[in-house]
């Protein structure tokens, strides 16, 4: 898993590569000028302090104020964060502080707006693992800043016994008692269960978690009933925004949505530098 301080260099080599031709021939080296940027949308903001981690990697005493903090909504129009330091440093950064920001906050965004059509009901809304490679760890954690939950943050740290687990292990039944047989007692076990057969298999199996799979309303509802609380229930497969509240209405604890990240839109930030 990369941290994100190599993230970081990754984007800036990828970006400034030998060298900022434009800047470089520009700018007078130690120039010193301020940057701002300012939220063009109303949005929620996420990324500040990787943000601040991309100018301090190019100039480690430059100057960052955020007037907000991760997890805001903030207004149209408002100025997020003030940034002083030398031209260089503002112009070589500001492209990938802003696509660090900008998908990061727009993640941040749609899983608040996700939340809010759930909102007074128990259900949590949950991630999956359909995230830009490398980039998990920072889109799962704009997840937790629009106010929705994470799934496991990878295949080390949750046992998810899907279709294609089932179908080489020889059933629900034998995968649940192999991994079982292997993991802490403290480690839950999750089974995907796409029919009715495969709830029950799950039940007595002694499944912690059961994913209902791309079922519609009224499997839902009658799958809900046949658990009947002896494990948590999932839903997982074509879940969007408008379906939502109705999910939530037939009795499931958790809905499983990879939209949150893997199709969330970037929101529109903007940064403006001006010299001393």
């Amino acid at each position: 898993m990369h941290t994100i301080e190599e993230l970081i260099q990754l984007a800036l080599k990828e970006d400034i590569g030998p060298g900022d031709i434009t800047t470089d021939n520009l700018v007078a080296p130690g120039t010193r000028g301020q940057g701002t940027i300012t939220a063009k949308q109303d949005l929620v903001i996420a990324g500040l302090q990787v943000a601040e981690k991309v100018f301090k990697t190019l100039e480690p005493e430059i100057g960052f104020e955020p007037l907000y903090a991760d997890g805001d909504r903030i207004p149209a129009g408002s100025t997020v964060v003030r940034i002083d330091g030398t031209l260089g440093a503002l112009l070589r950064g500001e492209r990938t502080a802003l696509n660090f920001l900008q998908r990061l906050s727009g993640i941040a965004t749609q899983a608040h707006a996700f939340v809010g059509e759930v909102a007074g009901t128990s259900v949590k809304l949950v991630d999956t693992r359909k995230t830009t490679p490398g980039w998990r760890v920072l889109e799962k954690y704009a997840v937790r800043m629009g106010g929705a939950h994470n799934h496991r943050m990878g295949l080390y740290d949750g046992v998810l016994i899907k279709d294609n687990h089932i179908a080489v292990s020889g059933g629900i039944a034998n995968a649940v008692k192999k991994v079982r047989q292997q993991i802490s007692h403290l480690v839950k076990v999750e089974v995907e269960a796409a029919t009715f057969e495969e709830v029950n298999e799950a039940l007595a199996a002694g499944a912690d978690v059961i994913m209902l799979d791309n079922m519609d309303l009224n499997q839902i509802r009658k799958a809900v009933g046949m658990i009947d609380k002896k494990a948590l229930v999932e839903v997982s497969g074509n879940v969007t925004r408008e379906r939502l509240k109705e999910l939530a209405q037939t009795g499931v604890d958790l809905i499983s949505i990879g939209a949150l990240t893997h199709s969330a839109v970037a929101v529109d930030l903007s940064m403006r530098i001006n010299p001393n």
